[in-house]
């Protein structure tokens, strides 16, 4: 299993790149299916895979509406096999920001094969909160997101009531 993955922070960005050992078009699988989310990124989800359509992850259903995860969030822009683009907010423990939107994007890449994943996430501010939703973003997509959509592609989708341990993975320099 190749684990080269990059990561960068430059003016406020997220910056990941990786290499998943399956063609894109699985890859674009995972990402633009019901099936597909469902296998890494939350067991509950609203999503209407279009431009404009809804991409609402949600992570925490217990919690009140506007607390469970990414509601409200949409898609910006589809391209078959090469980019998955999205707005997304600040998580519910960051109130005063919230309400801001940055944006997520995958860009997809064929390469003899394997997927390279190029993984934005952009659009933060300069203050307090906006540094602490930053900081908590590339834990969430670094450790905890990307990792599991690596996995649930060259392993088996995440088991959500009994949860595997996976490994983290080395960005590319």
């Amino acid at each position: 299993m190749s684990r080269k993955l990059k990561t960068i922070i430059e003016n406020n960005d997220i910056y990941f790149d990786f290499v998943i050992n399956v063609p894109v078009s699985g890859v674009w699988k995972q990402l633009t299916t019901e099936e597909g989310i469902k296998s890494f990124f939350a067991p509950h989800f609203k999503v209407d895979f279009e431009v404009g359509g809804r991409f609402e992850i949600l992570f925490d259903t217990a919690q009140e509406a506007g607390k469970q995860g990414s509601e409200g969030m949409t898609i910006l822009a589809l391209e078959k096999e090469k980019l998955l683009s999205f707005t997304w907010s600040a998580p519910p423990e960051i109130p005063t920001i919230r309400l801001q939107r940055t944006m997520a994007s995958f860009y997809l890449f064929e390469e003899s094969g394997k997927t390279r994943i190029v993984f934005r996430n952009i659009g933060f501010g300069q203050g307090e909160d906006w540094r602490k939703a930053r900081n908590y973003f590339i834990r969430a997509w670094g450790e905890i997101v990307l990792p599991r959509l690596k996995y649930s592609l060259e392993v088996e989708a995440i088991n959500w009531l009994n949860m595997q341990s996976i490994e983290p993975i080395n960005y590319s320099q």
